[in-house]
């Protein structure tokens, strides 16, 4: 009679379209099917439920959490959450005695509430996470309790999906993000008036940029400075398909987040598929892991102010071969690093070094 398989809930507090829904669906269709039998839990809905369910991912929405931990009896559980405290939100696992409960910390806070001690593994998203998370609490972010493990992007479908000899659109570049003013920067269309300029002076050909997740504000200023021109606001998107046909439609990627990125997974997927990212760095202790994807005049390009952002684009539109080679670093960096087999491999062996540390027998 074959081993039982081990049982994994992932729980997240909704199945929209951010990043931390992507990740969790990532783990959970790359967990390796003869050990692990992963199902996912969430008190709200999303359009994720109807992709999980696809790729035949028992999916639990809106239902009572401990009954379900009662009936479905995982042996571990997997949170994705900020890392703060969150009232009320651990009890059930408590209650239902969950041999291993492991924590994606998506933000690299700290839980010091008495419930905050039944997480068996901390896991930062970054090494600034972690190094953040020490510098903060003083608490070193060593195993067992604590480790990094990189967000896994799907660097094979990206690879397959925008080749290294596909073609670039000319004076072409894109951002996307949720439509959210928290995911904006100042710095994505105050690039604007300086290339405008650039235009006048012929420095560079009249381009095109193309947005995912304008806000009003954004559109407003399009409309009341005659950028229209210049920027297109398109639909979101919410498959990989969709994604690597954005990434096709631009020769790079113009990254601005004022709060910055604990990983930054938009930054990585263009990594993947080949595109330089310009993006630049957080003030104080904010999110400022975009600079550990990144890497300056390898990878694409880090800019400190508008001016530096605007001469960053110019550079990189008007260096095609140049851009070209960082986009093929950043292909190679990310499919060193994020590949989704490789670090969900990666998350099931922590998964078993965990239940043995504790004993636990299928």
């Amino acid at each position: 009679m074959a081993e039982e398989k081990i049982r994994v809930l992932h729980v997240a507090s909704s199945l929209g379209l951010g990043g931390t829904e992507k990740v969790m669906q990532s783990f959970v269709t790359n967990l390796d099917t003869e050990k692990f039998h992963a199902a996912v839990f969430s008190p709200l809905n999303g359009p994720r439920a109807k992709l999980l369910r696809q790729n035949g991912i028992e999916t639990f929405i809106g239902i009572d959490l401990l009954p379900l931990l009662e009936k479905f009896k995982p042996d571990i559980v997997h949170l994705h959450r900020a890392g703060w405290p969150e009232s009320g939100s651990l009890r059930p696992f408590k209650l239902a005695s969950i041999p291993v409960i492991v924590e994606t910390n998506v933000f690299g806070h700290y839980d010091p509430s008495p419930d905050g001690k039944i997480i068996d593994r901390h896991l930062f998203v970054s090494r600034f996470c972690a190094q953040r998370f020490e510098k903060i609490n003083s608490i070193p972010a060593l195993p067992p309790k604590y480790s990094v493990l990189y967000n896994p992007v799907d660097t094979d479908f990206f690879a397959a999906n925008s080749p290294v000899d596909r073609y670039f659109p000319p004076h072409t570049f894109g951002r996307i993000s949720r439509a959210d003013p928290g995911k904006w920067s100042t710095l994505a269309l105050g690039i604007l008036p300086s290339l405008h300029q650039m235009i006048k002076n012929n420095d560079i050909a009249p381009f095109t940029y193309n947005i995912i997740g304008g806000i009003p504000e954004a559109k407003r200023f399009v409309k009341e400075h005659d950028f229209e021109k210049y920027v297109n606001f398109l639909h979101p998107i919410l498959t990989d398909k969709e994604l690597s046909d954005f990434f096709n439609s631009i020769s790079f990627l113009a990254h601005a987040n004022d709060t910055g990125e604990s990983f930054g997974l938009v930054i990585a997927e263009a990594m993947a598929a080949g595109l330089p990212v310009i993006t630049h760095p957080s003030k104080e202790l904010r999110d400022n892991a975009q600079l550990e994807l990144v890497d300056h005049g390898k990878t694409g390009l880090i800019a400190n102010d508008i001016q530096e952002y605007a001469e960053a684009v110019k550079f990189l539109l008007t260096h095609p071969q140049e851009a070209r080679e960082m986009g093929e670093n950043g292909r190679a960096k990310a499919s060193e690093l994020f590949r989704a087999q490789d670090i969900a491999a990666e998350l099931g062996n922590i998964y078993i070094e965990l239940l043995e540390s504790k004993g636990f027998q299928k």
